[in-house]
């Protein structure tokens, strides 16, 4: 019933053997099957996010939008699936982590399909807003699993691994991005990018056959269901979501909450919007685009993965603060480059993909590390989305400021993201 034990500072996650892959060899049975379904399905999660950036442009022509009506597609999503996520973080702990999961991801697909049908802007904003509810849930269910499944000395870079899904799957939209445009033009191509959704529900089959709950959540709600007195003294027969507020947990909901505010504010600021800033303030081709974005995206998954290893050696605190920081910088110096310094658009492109990105390798540890199991679902799912949810504002505003300050000079707002993760630390 207590808080999952953090990294050890000996052993298999020392710094001797930062770069080891005993992190997996570790991993049960089971545990591969639940990395394999949780990294899937974070990657699947991922296109069908990040279709959306990619048909931003054509979606505007064919609806006739403004910069802040498209940004309003991108935050209304977010805090849908704000709310998604907390709500699949209580059915974790109520009906399984394994089953939360295949919920999900059957919702996210289904409606990232949808999406493709839409006739009119309120249509497309209500198919994304419901696919939201599945895009926020798979996280908080799939780091779960996989924190419990993990030995505490390697759960950091096990983690890092799943969130580096993130990146294979922001890569799968690209490469999609550039055939499909290439192929039937931005007119079909956006509606084609999002029919493509629908392939994330074939990891159903694998997820009912091969995947089982922790023994760590068996024997929590094994203890709830039969009415053990001292789990229930402990708070396991009271909603999960309402324990988090209770007085021993919620000054870390807070502080976690603005945390992954910060973090998400910051990275839906400037990814949100980033296909559009190269293509109009940059005057890249669909080719050019793509082909920058792999740089992006490959800086991003190597951040990912060492954020993970990095998170085992010194800390999850040190590693967030010292994202933050150069996730901040790279913002300001990515949006505010000259014009004429193109030859500086590709390395700090890696770099901004690089430490936004493995800011987020250590949320699924340490959330899940602050939180017992009676209400770790919850925890991990309230703040972790919450986040999200307020973070959710940004992708607006920067629509609406670049009004005024252009696109490139907006996008530097993001910046303040990444001061809030410092305070919340």
């Amino acid at each position: 019933m207590s808080s999952l034990p953090t990294r050890s500072t000996t052993g298999p996650g020392a710094p001797g053997r930062l770069a080891s892959f005993e992190w997996y060899r570790s991993l049960s049975g089971n545990g591969r099957a639940a990395f394999w379904s949780s990294f899937a399905g974070w990657a699947l999660d991922s296109y069908d996010y990040q279709v959306f950036p990619f048909a931003l442009v054509a979606i505007a022509a064919a609806f006739h939008l403004s910069r802040g009506q498209a940004g309003l597609v991108a935050t209304v999503t977010l805090v849908v699936s704000a709310f998604g996520g907390m709500l699949a973080g209580v059915l974790a702990d109520r009906i399984g982590r394994v089953r939360t999961l295949m919920l999900t991801i059957a919702v996210y697909s289904v409606f990232t399909f949808l999406s493709g049908m839409a006739q009119s802007f309120p249509q497309l904003l209500t198919f994304r807003a419901l696919q939201g509810l599945g895009f926020g849930g798979e996280w908080a269910a799939g780091a779960i699993l996989v924190a419990e499944l993990a030995e505490p000395a390697q759960r950091g870079r096990a983690l890092g691994w799943i969130q580096s899904a993130w990146a294979v799957g922001w890569g799968l939209a690209n490469l999609a991005f550039i055939v499909v445009y290439s192929l039937a033009g931005p007119a079909l191509g956006w509606r084609i990018l999002f029919w493509l959704g629908i392939l994330p529900s074939l990891l159903l089959l694998y997820i009912r056959h091969s995947v089982r709950d922790s023994q760590v959540y068996i024997d929590t709600a094994a203890a709830r269901n039969r009415g053990d007195p001292a789990a229930l003294e402990q708070g396991a027969g009271r909603s999960p979501l309402r324990q988090i507020f209770a007085r021993d947990l919620i000054g870390r909901t807070f502080w976690a909450s603005m945390l992954a505010t910060g973090a998400q504010g910051g990275y839906y600021s400037i990814f949100t919007w980033l296909p559009t800033y190269l293509k109009v303030t940059r005057h890249l081709s669909v080719l050019g685009t793509g082909g920058h974005l792999f740089i992006v995206i490959g800086g991003a998954f190597l951040g990912y993965i060492s954020s993970g290893y990095i998170n085992d050696w010194i800390g999850r605190r040190g590693t967030f603060a010292g994202y933050s920081v150069l996730a901040g910088v790279a913002v300001v110096l990515f949006a505010l480059l000259p014009a004429g310094a193109v030859a500086f658009l590709p390395p700090l492109s890696f770099v901004l993909g690089f430490c936004a990105s493995g800011l987020f390798s250590g949320f699924g540890s340490f959330l899940a590390e602050i939180y017992p199991s009676r209400a770790r679902g919850a925890g991990q799912g309230f703040c972790y989305n919450s986040g999200r949810a307020i973070g959710a504002v940004f992708p607006t505003a920067i629509g609406f400021l670049s009004l005024s300050f252009g696109l490139g000079g907006a996008l530097a707002f993001g910046a303040f993201g990444y001061a809030l993760c410092l305070l919340s630390l």
